[in-house]
């Protein structure tokens, strides 16, 4: 067998809103953050411009508070952009995802190192 590593799923939902923020969205803000743009976001994560803006907006209207801040295109294409509230959150939930990354590492050793291979 090969070597097995515990993998999860992790978000955020309020009583109102289920999904408020998780995973798929912590990628989106990061790659707008890496590329600039929620276009080049979108091509360099395979997913579709109407899907990611759907997740910012459930995002956004979830969490009330602006996370990015567009500008039109033109000649010289348009910008998306974090707010510092956008920034905000992927930093806290950076943090907490590594933090339940080193948890669920941890339990995962306590509950499995035994194990026959």
């Amino acid at each position: 067998m090969k070597k097995l590593r515990p993998r999860f799923k992790l978000w955020l939902s309020s009583s109102e809103v289920e999904g408020v923020f998780g995973d798929g969205k912590w990628r989106l803000l990061r790659a707008i953050e890496r590329e600039g743009s929620l276009r080049a976001a979108c091509e360099s994560l395979h997913i579709s411009y109407r899907k990611a803006w759907g997740d910012v907006k459930k995002a956004q209207e979830g969490l009330g508070v602006a996370l990015v801040k567009k500008e039109r295109g033109g000649r010289m294409g348009g910008q998306t952009a974090l707010t510092e509230e956008g920034q905000r959150w992927l930093r806290a939930y950076t943090r907490f995802r590594r933090d339940i990354e080193k948890t669920v590492a941890k339990a995962y050793q306590k509950y499995f190192v035994e194990l026959p291979k």
